[in-house]
């Protein structure tokens, strides 16, 4: 039953409006549901004992007694995990889909003072393919609280990722462990001691069946520019002129792939390695002596950012646990106000065509 109402060329009345209401009313009581809707479903609330809101009356009391059984679990709606058809957008895979900083505390085992208890920030990230809608993202965490409890290494890591890569049904994968490592360390003349504490990230990466395990670390060391420390001489020498070199804060992330079957590369091993590319570490600890000997140590290893780049690289080449690297250099300049950077890689896995533009933003080191 259609209704064409003819158009208006003058406002109703209201006593107009109360003659119409109660036509509708008298033809809603004698009409049917179906009839009702096609004219206007909001006509039903003409009819006697029928509510205007839009939902039942809903208690607003939290129901501490209720309990969920299988039975209830599996009638709950799952969109996430829904057909192909509730796909948006284009249908092609995600490379990685999943969840970044959910924290919480890991025991890692160090080379020097048995294990410490670490906050950790983890990222994990799955491959959907084309004709799935979605993943369950929960399902990372509880995979990876399995074995959350247990001493952390990479055959842990392992273990979690093969847990979530069956639980969600996915090719390739991926796991990020982000913490702040401490290592107590020796001022330079005055016997203090103090700690440094290093951002270190372990990932582990499965690409087309094939895993790799991944160690990044940024080294916070001073660099004084070698120029700068001539041209200061030359005044001296020349013209008895006070001059001081320009040195400044300066970062390297250090990202090494782990050899198969090699023997372990501790956290301070790697760090032993930089400091012994670029000795020029930033100091824990310091007294009117140390500061001194800081200034002789920079003068004696003037470096330009190229130079870091392939001192950290000489360390790297010499170590058999080391695979494809990759070095990333930024001396954050006190002369300029930009900053030179560099970055040097080896073998395929760190190489790329395009740098994300905030790379070496994310090289900056707050105290």
């Amino acid at each position: 039953m259609n209704i064409h109402a003819p158009e208006l060329t003058t406002i109703p009345e209201r006593s107009e409006a109360e003659t119409a209401l109660e036509t509708l009313r008298e033809w809603a009581k004698r009409a049917s549901a179906a009839e009702i809707a096609e004219l206007d479903p909001s006509l039903s609330a003409l009819l006697p004992g029928r509510s205007t809101a839009p939902y039942p009356a809903l208690s607003r009391s939290y129901p501490d007694d209720f309990t969920v059984d299988e039975a209830y679990k599996a009638g709950l709606p799952d969109l996430q995990n829904g057909p192909s058809s509730l796909i948006r957008g284009a249908k092609r895979q995600i490379q990685h889909v999943g969840i970044s900083n959910f924290r919480l505390p890991i025991r890692y085992a160090t080379r020097d003072n048995g294990p410490l208890m670490l906050e950790t920030s983890v990222t994990g990230t799955v491959s959907l393919e084309a004709e799935k809608k979605g993943i369950n993202m929960s399902r990372i965490m509880r995979s990876f609280y399995k074995h959350a409890e247990r001493e952390f290494s990479f055959d842990v890591i392992d273990a979690a990722l093969d847990d979530y890569k069956a639980d969600l049904g996915s090719f390739d994968a991926r796991i990020q462990m982000r913490f702040s490592f401490p290592m107590k360390v020796e001022s330079l003349r005055s016997g203090l001691s103090g700690y440094q504490y290093y951002d270190i990230a372990l990932e582990l990466v499965e690409q087309a069946g094939l895993r790799k395990k991944i160690v990044h670390l940024d080294y916070v060391y001073s660099s004084t520019c070698p120029c700068s420390l001539e041209l200061s001489e030359h005044a001296r020498a020349t013209r008895g002129q006070l001059a001081t070199p320009h040195s400044q804060r300066s970062v390297a992330r250090i990202s090494v792939v782990l050899e198969e079957d090699a023997p372990c590369l501790w956290f301070e091993d790697l760090i032993d390695a930089c400091r012994r590319a670029v000795p020029t570490e930033t100091q824990a600890m310091v007294k009117r002596e140390d500061e001194q000997a800081f200034a002789e140590l920079n003068a004696a290893n003037p470096i330009f950012v190229e130079d870091a780049a392939r001192l950290f690289c000489a360390q790297l080449l010499a170590d058999h646990r080391v695979g494809d690297f990759r070095v990333i250099a930024s001396h954050q300049e006190s002369l300029h106000s930009h900053d030179a950077v560099s970055v040097l890689t080896e073998g395929p896995t760190f190489a790329q065509d395009s740098l994300d533009p905030r790379l070496f933003q994310s090289l900056f080191h707050i105290g």
